[in-house]
């Protein structure tokens, strides 16, 4: 067993049944294996493949997600062909220790006149640890794309109210629950892609991130309780309005809010940090400001996670991850900067909240190479809004650096600066003073000696 899958290898005719609860609630007794056995006539088998029969071992692998209450057992043709699956059901099901279950399933096989050898071993789930991804690819693999949907139709008992969003990739819907009435918004892979391993994987790996992420600054994933029929998954409905439409109504803004608000998206930022996750595609529109001026970061679709990327597919991006404007532009010359390009992200989202611009300006959508990006430059925040202050810009242009030796490496350290005076930035730049006192002395040491040529002239012309 593995985290919360159990994977079992099989030759011959002894046999491996799980015990679990169906979608309906109810017990349910599912064979594993398949007997390897021959009919060689009325009630006469023989064994087809068994370990030592020849020269070549051809074995038998599978694996079967597992819950917490399922009891397994292996067991020789001694037992399970001398009992019914009602009765192995029946005794699987006691309330007792597994080892008293095995010893029970022998002496009532003994009881139904098995002459064979007799052997069973019984194991209860007890506990399991956290579900990892691979868990949730075996439970979600399978499983169809939905159709088109439209309003008034049903999936799973869940209502389609109305069409969010949709674009080539998914589909967002407001849906109800039809038991509850509660709203939700029900996020569905493209039919473009339902043939697509890698996109399958990257849509089962959002839901499964999203859900360990636990902020009220990142959107909620819904953890469902009734069996899929479907690949789609669910998402806590939040009214409200995108970043981007909220700077647009709100400039000039206010200092305090949007500070208020930046502090909001850090919180939620850091709480992928500490999963491990990196969001690589922070933009206005995928943040939604509430009604009483709550931030929530959504859209998991570009997440990386450390110690994941090395084991999935390789997956093709369409052009460059995240948006230009918004993404560190390492990402576009196939480097990942790691925590530093949220950094980057949130610290242009900043420069725009308090300018209504971007610290690159508009030339940053067109850049392609790294040679397009080296020609540009970074625009003061002071040029476009007169009352930032030094340290605060400064702050800003730290944080937008391309070089990730100048930029700041978490988003606390961008914050601190970004919320009270860094006094690194109030003085006077050294290396300017530096290069000026330089000048001023070497033009002072020309002037003695020109003084001392003249004099010297003048002393010998005298002679």
């Amino acid at each position: 067993m593995k985290s919360q899958t159990a994977h079992f290898f099989h030759i011959g005719d002894s046999r491996i049944f799980r015990l679990h609860k169906n979608g309906a609630g109810e017990l349910e007794l599912s064979q594993l294996t398949s007997d390897h056995t021959a009919v060689l006539g009325e009630n006469r088998a023989t064994l087809s493949r068994a370990l030592g029969m020849d020269n070549r071992l051809n074995v038998d692998y599978g694996r079967t997600p597992l819950e917490e209450g399922d009891v397994l057992m292996l067991s020789s043709d001694g037992v399970h062909d001398f009992l019914s699956v009602e009765q192995i059901t029946k005794l699987l099901a006691q309330d007792k220790g597994a080892k008293q279950i095995a010893q029970e399933l022998v002496e009532t096989a003994l009881e139904k006149g098995s002459d064979d050898n007799i052997s069973a071993v019984v194991a209860r789930i007890h506990r399991l640890p956290e579900e990892s991804l691979d868990d949730y690819s075996v439970k979600l693999t399978r499983l169809p794309f939905p159709p088109d949907l439209s309003v008034g139709m049903k999936i799973d008992g869940y209502e389609i109210v109305k069409e969010l969003f949709a674009s080539s990739r998914s589909q967002l819907y407001l849906v109800r629950d039809t038991e509850t009435g509660e709203v939700a918004v029900m996020k569905t892979p493209s039919l473009n892609y339902d043939d697509d391993v890698s996109y399958i994987d990257r849509f089962i790996q959002e839901e499964w991130i999203g859900s360990r992420i636990k902020s009220e600054n990142v959107v909620r994933i819904i953890r469902q309780t009734r069996p899929r029929t479907y690949l789609y998954y669910l998402m806590e409905y939040i009214e409200g309005c995108g970043l981007d439409r909220w700077i647009e109504a709100h400039q000039p803004v206010s200092p305090k809010a949007a500070i208020a608000i930046v502090k909001q998206i850090a919180n939620g930022l850091k709480a992928f940090h500490d999963n491990e996750a990196i969001h690589q595609d922070l933009k206005p529109g995928n943040v939604l400001i509430t009604d009483d001026e709550r931030a929530v970061v959504v859209d998991f679709g570009s997440v990386y996670v450390a110690g994941l990327a090395e084991l999935q597919r390789p997956l093709v991006h369409e052009g460059a991850l995240g948006t230009a404007s918004y993404s560190d532009p390492l990402y576009l010359l196939g480097k990942n900067p790691g925590m530093q390009g949220d950094v980057y992200a949130l610290a242009t989202i900043t420069y725009e909240m308090f300018t209504g611009h971007l610290p690159y300006g508009e030339a940053a959508e067109e850049c392609r190479t790294a040679f397009d990006y080296d020609r540009l430059r970074y625009q003061s925040a002071a040029l476009h809004n007169p009352v930032i202050p030094l340290w605060f810009d400064s702050a800003l242009e730290k944080g937008v650096a391309f070089d990730l030796e100048q930029r700041y490496r978490t988003i606390d350290e961008l914050l601190t600066d970004l919320t009270q005076p860094n006094p690194e930035f109030l003085r006077d730049d050294p290396v300017t003073e530096s290069s000026t006192s330089s000048l001023l002395f070497w033009k002072l040491l020309s002037g003695f000696w020109f003084v001392t040529f003249l004099l010297l002239l003048y002393l010998f012309s005298q002679s």
